[in-house]
């Protein structure tokens, strides 16, 4: 993979008067840049190892001149601008040098390529969101890949004038990812720049985009070792569990009616070919506070993306073992956002599915694309707004080289709740599912025929921190 191919890619793109952006062109382009920034940093990286290994230290003494000769040679490679710029990176002594190297500005090639990858992907989204593409929001994406934070910050102050913040959030949602990745590699803080590397390769970031804190800060502030509790719905929720059905709008329905206040529901079926299956509904995020009694709190949220086994997982398993749910049987999970990742972790929890048989996940406007199954018999279907912000928080945007595997079913859809978050909510994508997606709703109840049959029980539960 190297610049030149990457750079032919991008030649094939129409500008101009020769049409209509190749939308594929742009993602092609992308991935090959992103490539090749990542394996030039990594040739960077062993180049800095090489040179602060002790074994060359022992070799020098022995051949002063080879010694001589190999670090001025290897020294020039990382930091020839003509090269691989100032690619010093990786060890205690390339942390530091690229530091150094930062504040004062030097930049790797590396850095030059992963910032037009970027600004390939943002083109390439622009392409499917016109909205990216009006002059203001223009000048924010400009800026940020031009690593101006003044602009950026006058950008975004213009666009939420014009627009107000939801419709703001709303506009940069499908480069959000893009966007902060930008600022962590383009600002004089070294520490951040693995949040840009992770996204430029698809993956998720395990530190925050600003100060680069990492994951281990917010373990920190794991919950607990989380329980359930039987519960009582409100009349609310009894009236919405009466006329309730086993498919997948009257699930969404069923979600919305749970709240996201700590509730979850354990459904029992009598299914057609005589089996009793189980249903697991789970709701999302409340945001009111960063923090309640609940894993189901913006904590949580961030523990749940980044880990297998969290709060919320534990409080699932302790709900199935208090209502005597059997080993073997066999469990579909249904999950709005933060109830879909806490499906996937469950999915990839090798003593989770020895223990149930989990046949299916279905997220609904939950980051998921970076999760996989332990099994991969179950059957994961994701249902994404392409409006809504919270999905492409597994940093899986325009060109990224992260890939759904085979057996999953990615149904999305562009509908008319542009705002977030009301683009996000279980009653927005019930809604265009009964509607404007009817078909999409076809497809998922095609795949759960199985959980067809007579509900017996419907028993909600409180998931508790501690």
């Amino acid at each position: 993979m190297t610049v030149d191919t990457a750079a032919e890619a991008a030649d094939r793109i129409p500008v101009g008067s020769r049409g209509p952006l190749d939308t594929d062109a742009l993602v092609e382009a992308s991935v090959l840049l992103a490539d090749a920034a990542l394996a030039a940093r990594r040739a960077g990286a062993e180049l800095t190892a090489a040179c602060s290994s002790w074994r060359l230290g022992v070799q020098a003494v022995r051949r002063p001149l080879w010694g001589l000769g190999t670090a001025l040679a290897a020294g020039r490679a990382v930091t020839n601008s003509a090269g691989l710029g100032f690619a010093v990176n990786g060890g205690p002594v390339g942390e530091i040098a690229r530091s150094m190297g930062t504040v004062t500005r030097r930049r790797a090639t590396a850095v030059t390529m992963a910032v037009d990858a970027f600004a390939l992907r943002i083109e390439a989204a622009a392409a499917e969101h016109p909205n990216l593409a009006a002059p203001a929001a223009k000048r924010l994406t400009d800026a940020a890949v031009a690593g101006r934070r003044t602009a950026v910050l006058r950008a975004t102050r213009e666009l939420v004038q014009l627009h107000g913040v939801t419709r703001t959030l709303t506009t940069i949602s499908p480069v959000i990812m893009e966007l902060l990745a930008l600022l962590a590699l383009l600002d004089e803080n070294p520490t951040n720049d693995s949040f840009a590397w992770v996204t430029l390769a698809g993956g998720i970031p395990t530190t925050e985009p600003v100060l680069g804190l990492p994951r281990a800060l917010i373990e920190r502030f794991s919950q607990g070792a989380g329980r359930a509790e039987r519960a009582e719905g409100d009349a609310l929720l009894a009236r919405v569990l009466a006329r309730s059905g086993n498919e997948i709008v009257s699930y969404i329905d069923d979600i919305s009616a749970l709240g996201n206040h700590g509730l979850a529901l354990l459904r029992r079926i009598e299914c057609a070919d005589g089996a009793e299956r189980y249903v697991l509904l789970l709701p999302g995020t409340s945001f009111g506070r960063l923090r309640n009694s609940t894993p189901q709190d913006l904590v949580g949220a961030f523990d749940n993306l980044l880990r297998v086994d969290t709060t919320y997982t534990r409080a699932i398993t302790s709900l199935l073992v208090r209502a005597g749910v059997p080993e073997g049987a066999e469990l579909m999970i249904v999950g709005h956002s933060l109830g879909g990742i806490a499906a996937m972790n469950l999915a990839s929890d090798v003593s989770f599915v020895s223990r149930y048989r989990l046949t299916h996940v279905i997220g609904v406007g939950s980051p998921v694309d970076t999760k996989r199954p332990v099994d991969p018999a179950v059957q994961v279907v994701s249902l994404v707004n392409k409006h809504d912000v919270i999905p492409g928080l597994d940093g899986r945007g325009p060109a990224s080289p992260t890939r759904l595997p085979g057996g999953w079913v990615e149904l999305a859809w562009l509908d008319e709740t542009y705002d977030y978050p009301l683009s996000h909510a279980p009653q927005t994508y019930a809604a265009t599912l009964r509607t404007s997606q009817a078909q999409h709703r076809a497809r998922v109840n095609e795949l759960i025929t199985a959980y067809d049959g007579e509900i017996v029980g419907n028993q909600p539960y409180l998931l508790l921190d501690k």
